[in-house]
């Protein structure tokens, strides 16, 4: 059987979606980019196929933010640093990005600002670099 070709760059195979919503057949490898787990959500629910803690803010950088659309600027500069530190959590994502589609799931409630906007947007650019192809 010959592998199937790729049609896309890897990095438009990347979606985001919040851990609360109904999984689905497109979402492909499904992976929870936080570093606590959702409240309230059972594991067997959730159908994650991977859960990335360390690819999650740090624990006083999520404190720090919380949540205060004042402080977003700030919060993506300092996270995005923290993502160019994280060469093995980054390269689990892309070794997944080039395999097929992924879901980055979040659980914050404003689906705008919050780590996971920052994640994509980081790794689609990570991904689209023609070293890293």
């Amino acid at each position: 059987m010959t592998p199937r070709k790729r049609t896309s760059s890897p990095g438009s195979e990347i979606s985001l979606k919040h851990v609360y919503a109904e999984p689905s057949r497109g979402d492909g490898t499904r992976v929870l980019v936080d570093r606590i787990w959702p409240r309230g959500m059972r594991k067997e629910a959730a159908q994650i196929d991977t859960w990335l803690k360390d690819i999650a803010p740090t624990t006083e950088l999520r404190r720090w933010f919380h949540h205060d659309i004042a402080r977003w600027p700030e919060f993506e500069r300092r996270y995005r640093r923290e993502l160019t530190a994280n060469e093995r959590s980054l390269a689990v994502l892309e070794d997944l990005a080039r395999h097929g589609r992924i879901t980055l799931l979040f659980a914050a409630a404003d689906i705008e600002h919050n780590n996971a906007t920052v994640l994509l947007d980081f790794l689609r650019r990570r991904l689209a670099e023609p070293t890293r192809s």
